[in-house]
């Protein structure tokens, strides 16, 4: 059974996704620290001159040991109509725009009040939009102690997985003799980010999956496998 572990993050970028597609399960890692200006809650779309940040504002009343999953929304900032309104903006004649913009309206009418709660909403749409069934899990529902390298091992454990598919981040501590001797196989993920045509002149890599599926469709799934070389 081949498990990855990832953060839950805000319209995720290509690579999120591509973890998602080469595993058999796929768990939230949603019960660590917050972090800040990073990718759990912002990410970047394309616009004319470049690319652009869409920013969900939190509260933070301890931001050295205030959680992921308890992590509140600021919902005194109208948040939600600037980014439905700037997607709306940079996208709306892009060839996929009226395919999945309905949808992902949908979520912007909601009312959440845990940042969580807004990227697995993003998270569910587009995965389905990709095509990508992988069943999903939550950290702070598995009993699985410990801290990083420990807290992986524990989980792969509890999830009974012989193999682990780690993002490349991960390398300067998770040490493959420590998951070779519980009989589980490391592998990193490697993702080369591949081009694709986009909305606007010149080529932008590293943005929301969004930007992938408003500009390429159906073949949007395709497109994202070429950066792992096209393994499923």
């Amino acid at each position: 059974m081949k498990l990855a572990i990832l953060q839950p993050s805000y319209l995720p970028w290509l690579g999120f996704f591509d973890q998602m597609a080469r595993v058999d399960r796929f768990v939230f890692l949603d019960d660590v620290q917050f972090t800040r200006r990073d990718w759990r809650n912002r990410n970047k779309i394309r616009t004319p001159q470049g690319w652009a940040w869409l920013s969900i504002p939190v509260l933070q009343k301890n931001q050295f040991r205030q959680s992921l999953k308890d992590t509140r929304i600021d919902s005194s900032a109208p948040w939600a109509r600037k980014h439905r309104e700037a997607i709306r903006l940079n996208y709306c004649r892009a060839p996929y725009f009226d395919l999945y913009f309905p949808q992902l309206e949908s979520i912007y009418n909601k009312d959440f009040r845990f940042l969580v709660d807004a990227c697995y909403a993003g998270i569910e749409l587009m995965a389905e939009a990709l095509g990508i069934g992988v069943e999903t899990l939550r950290a702070s529902q598995i009993d699985a102690p410990g801290m990083k390298a420990d807290r992986i091992l524990a989980l792969c454990n509890r999830l009974n997985a012989d193999h682990y598919l780690s993002g490349d981040a991960a390398q300067n501590y998770l040490l493959a003799e420590a998951f070779e001797q519980r009989g589980i196989a490391l592998e990193f993920q490697g993702y080369q980010h591949p081009e694709y045509p986009q909305r606007f002149p010149g080529f932008v890599p590293y943005l929301s999956t969004l930007d992938l599926l408003f500009n390429c469709g159906e073949s949007s799934l395709s497109i994202l496998k070429q950066g792992s070389g096209g393994l499923s």
